[in-house]
């Protein structure tokens, strides 16, 4: 047996330097890389997160199982998993309770799956509205983020699953963030931009994933004052680093710095880290350092009893489909009211509803972040479902203007959507990422990769406003979310 139910930690700690005793150094290097994922994409025909990866652990001959790794902030993206609000939504509620709910739920369905590694707890502190990742995380403030994450970090963690804060950090921008260097000052480092991070980690968080970008000159993966000093050190974090997907590590280097696992599969560490150990470039203590750190999450996820049991109809069950429902409705934030709402249904006979995604489905990024749900009601197709049978809605686009003056004279109310869509505010993949795997062994490129910067709004884009009116049309040009 690995390990019994209901070890101690002593006992724990016990078991896991036996294991690394009896492990030999050509053992210990493939449990700190990932394995498989180029393979499984190719086969997936470049749907991410289509299935598991095994990033970090995971050794036949002495039964020890891998990590199992899989995305994302709203909801698994495997199967027709439970979709979410995007964490942005869900950080305008400042519903402690509710996050932590939505974490259990999202425990829950990943194991159904079979994971036990969760890469969703995103907590970068939001700089820019066109950064990609802007919908993936709850806001500007280090306090929201810090609470937020620390309940999807609870819920989670509860189903013996290990959770993941990232990226660490200072990981605010999108196109850039490969190669830029941030310049910041130990001060608002702690105060500012480590604050969230530091509340996981002293809420257990299991796995930390460490950021693209470099921070006072060096690449987060690499940067042992980031890793080694504040996180392991000065914070006590016992548990692993793994690095962001494909760039996130860029030699293996990077382990003597502090990075414990290359995801999601073995390019710089495998037999290059190997003949770092053997060179004396890399001591062999530290390699057990990070051999111990992954078995210790690892462990915590297999000594507890599991909460409940994992079967598939926990997947977009209708509890967690409700639960979906209460935290849209709770993300909903009235800016303004002069005496427009709420509607009085009797005096309303026609009711114009105005913009494109009014009748498209609009859940977020195509990114790393996207779930496949079984069903997707748009806003429109939810108001003729709700609205009373004596309600004419009347939809149009919006692309010709005039009409829309037309039908607005005829209408008693007139409600638009407008917003951002995954195009104006996504992720961006770089093309040695998007190549289907070929130069860097990268994800293949996903709908989600930003075809062009900046956003509906002229005054937040990179794009002519005039230009975007000509080539979008009017109200046509405006994706999005729910507007009042």
């Amino acid at each position: 047996m690995l390990i019994a139910r209901g070890a101690t930690e002593r006992e724990q700690k016990a078991r896991i330097e036996e294991l690394v005793g009896e492990l030999t150094l050509e053992e210990k290097i493939p449990m700190l890389s990932g394995h498989g994922f180029f393979k499984q994409i190719a086969e997936d025909n470049g749907r991410y997160c289509a299935s598991l990866y095994h990033v970090g652990a995971g050794n036949e001959r002495l039964d020890i199982p891998p990590l199992l790794f899989m995305d994302g902030p709203r909801g698994i993206g495997m199967g027709q998993s439970t979709c979410f609000p995007v964490s942005m939504a869900r950080g305008a509620s400042f519903d402690i309770d509710l996050e932590r709910r939505i974490g259990e739920a999202i425990g829950r369905e990943l194991r159904a799956h079979g994971g036990n590694l969760f890469g969703g707890v995103c907590i970068n502190l939001l700089r820019h509205p066109a950064w990609g990742r802007a919908q993936e995380t709850y806001g500007e403030d280090p306090f929201l983020l810090g609470e937020m994450g620390v309940a999807l970090t609870r819920g989670v963690q509860h189903h013996n699953v290990v959770a993941t804060p990232k990226h660490f950090a200072c990981n605010s921008m999108e196109n850039a963030r490969f190669k830029v260097d941030v310049q910041i000052g130990e001060r608002a480092l702690r105060e500012v931009y480590l604050p969230h991070f530091k509340k996981c980690i002293d809420a257990g968080a299991g796995a930390v994933m460490s950021a693209y970008n470099k921070l006072n000159g060096e690449f987060c993966g690499h940067n042992a004052e980031l890793l080694t000093r504040i996180l392991k050190g000065d914070w006590g974090f016992d548990g692993f680093v793994y690095s962001d997907f494909i760039l996130g590590c860029r030699g293996a280097g990077a382990a003597a710095a502090g990075l414990d696992v290359e995801a999601p599969d073995t390019i710089h560490f495998g037999e290059k880290l190997l003949e770092a150990v053997r060179k004396g470039d890399i001591p062999e203590e530290r390699i057990d350092d990070a051999i111990r750190r992954v078995l210790r999450s690892l462990f915590r996820t297999l000594v507890r009893d599991d909460p409940e049991n994992y079967d598939a109809s926990v997947i977009a069950c209708d509890a967690h489909v409700a639960l979906a429902r209460e935290a849209a409705e709770k993300s909903i934030v009235l800016l303004k009211n002069d005496g427009a709402l709420p509607i009085e249904v009797d005096s309303v006979n026609r009711l114009l509803v105005l913009g494109r995604l009014a009748d498209s489905p609009n859940l977020g990024d195509h990114g790393s972040s996207r779930v496949f749900p079984s069903e997707v009601i748009t806003p429109l197709a939810g108001l003729r479902a709700g609205a009373p049978d004596d309600i004419e809605i009347i939809y149009d686009a919006g692309n010709d203007l005039e009409k829309v003056r037309t039908l607005a004279a005829c209408a008693d109310a007139v409600l638009i959507v407008v917003g951002y869509t995954h195009e104006h505010e996504g992720e961006y993949i770089p093309a040695e990422m998007s190549a289907g795997g070929r130069r860097h062994g990268g994800r293949p490129a996903r709908s989600g990769s930003r075809r062009r910067p900046g956003g509906p709004d002229p005054g937040g884009g990179r794009e002519p406003a005039e230009d975007h009116r000509r080539r979008n049309g009017g109200l046509g040009g405006f994706d999005g979310t729910l507007a009042t």
